[in-house]
């Protein structure tokens, strides 16, 4: 259900700063990314391209020779490319200006190759509030590029170099504006087309909808990527596949629990205990007895103190006598109440296995993913049976 996209951004990232209380991180691939964005920016011919492009929004004469002269070129590049991370930074900063407007925070904004992200910590299924937080985005790239061409008339010509990237700044952030509206889900454009057909019809057929369309651009993404030797569409065209079609599987598997609680994942399955001071031998008996891998482990006064399954028994071949279950026991498990929505309750199991389920602030049992997917596979056979009915 993690889309590749979303496991790349969760590795290697540094904060540095915080806006709002959000924090800031740059990826790894960012990092690697700027160095050559920096040398692509500021190589003679992109700048004498650029260079035309701003005389002809700003009404300037740049010298082409000042800019590429010795390491001109390079200092052009490097403030060009930081600037235009900055104004990825200001989009997803709408994003989550407007998300807080409705009472949704951001986690974090993430900087990586590809642009930015904002992780919100939740969707909204409201069509007009999903709108919103989606062209949040594009218009503070909007105002951006505004500021911009507006500084382009206050710079001293003297300063060719400033004028040249605040001028590029102005066209990279309409050119962003512009490419982020296409309605490719999950970018802006695709968010805003499910907004508009989620006025009309279920959200989850919405979101099929618009992953369907974001995948023929995906296609469209990596047809150009090839034909015109741009590996970074080729990279666009993988993120926007992995991420569109992973979301409509959330959204389709939020829509299958919804009105589910834990209480109902757990059902009357009740996960056989074992003592924390029994040995691994006793343990290996007690699983072939049962017929269960995993069981809920207690202590001498019967409280859930973790889980043990099979893999704890892995490299205890020779001590399983002497070892036992409590020093194999896995202990620092997430928590979930036993009332929660099924779906925010998975959603905590995302990076673990097992969680507590608790009951007032007790801990009365445990639960796994393993049990989530058998009330899907229960919910699907009962959908089935009322459609065949």
């Amino acid at each position: 259900m993690i889309s590749l996209a979303r496991v790349a951004l969760a590795m290697y990232n540094y904060k540095i700063g915080t806006v709002w209380g959000i924090p800031i991180r740059v990826n790894i691939s960012l990092v690697v990314f700027l160095p050559v964005l920096a040398w692509l920016i500021g190589g003679t011919q992109q700048i004498t391209d650029y260079a035309g492009l701003v005389d002809a929004v700003a009404g300037t004469n740049l010298d082409v020779a000042a800019l590429t002269a010795g390491n001109t070129g390079w200092l052009v590049g490097s403030a060009a490319a930081i600037g235009l991370f900055a104004s990825v930074a200001v989009h997803e900063l709408g994003h989550a200006a407007a998300a807080r407007r409705y009472g949704i925070e951001t986690s974090a904004i993430t900087l990586w190759i590809l642009g930015g992200l904002a992780s919100l910590d939740r969707l909204p299924k409201e069509p007009g509030k999903e709108f919103v937080i989606a062209i949040a985005g594009p218009l503070a790239s909007v105002l951006t590029a505004a500021v911009a061409f507006a500084a382009l008339f206050v710079i001293p010509s003297s300063a060719p170099v400033l004028v040249f990237v605040v001028g590029w700044l102005a066209v990279m952030n309409v050119t962003l504006t512009v490419f982020n509206l296409l309605p490719a889900f999950p970018m802006d454009g695709g968010r805003i087309l499910r907004a508009f057909l989620a006025r009309n019809r279920p959200y989850v057929d919405a979101t099929r909808i618009a992953a369907r369309i974001g995948t023929i651009f995906a296609v469209l993404f990596a047809l150009l990527g090839v034909f015109g030797r741009a590996p970074m569409l080729l990279l666009l065209a993988l993120f926007v596949y992995s991420a569109a079609n992973g979301e409509s599987r959330i959204v389709a598997l939020e829509a299958t629990l919804d009105g589910f609680v834990v209480s109902d994942v757990l059902g009357d399955d009740v996960r056989p205990t074992v003592d924390e001071s029994a040995s691994l031998s006793e343990f290996a008996e007690t699983v072939l007895a049962d017929r269960r891998g995993d069981h809920v482990v207690v202590d001498r006064s019967g409280t859930v103190v973790g889980v043990v399954d099979l893999d704890s028994l892995k490299g205890h071949d020779g001590d399983r006598d002497t070892t036992t279950v409590g020093d194999v026991t896995t202990t620092d498990l997430p928590s979930v109440d036993r009332n929660q929505a099924a779906f925010e309750a998975l959603r905590e199991l995302d990076k673990s296995r097992y969680a507590f389920v608790t009951d007032r602030g007790s801990v009365v049992g445990i639960v796994a993913r393993d049990d989530f997917a058998t009330l899907l596979e229960l919910t699907g056979l009962s959908q089935r049976d009322r459609v065949a009915q």
